[in-house]
């Protein structure tokens, strides 16, 4: 079975940093590439939206070490 060179690791809600690089440690892959994605959630205030930031998404890009 081969794995795939690159794969995306999502860090999880009830999940750490350090325990996310672990897991991808664990299957095979190295990081390379670091994103973090705001999470806004859309507040309205009369006739105005707004978005106010509730969190964020942190993305680990990695490759294969075979």
């Amino acid at each position: 079975m081969s794995k795939k060179k690159k794969m995306q690791f999502e860090v999880q809600e009830d999940e750490s940093i350090e325990a996310c690089l672990e897991r991808m440690k664990k299957q095979g892959y190295v990081p390379i590439r670091r994103t973090e994605k705001p999470i806004f959630h859309e507040v309205i205030n009369g006739n105005e939206k707004a978005y106010e930031p509730v969190g964020r998404q942190i993305i680990f890009e990695g490759i294969s070490v075979e």
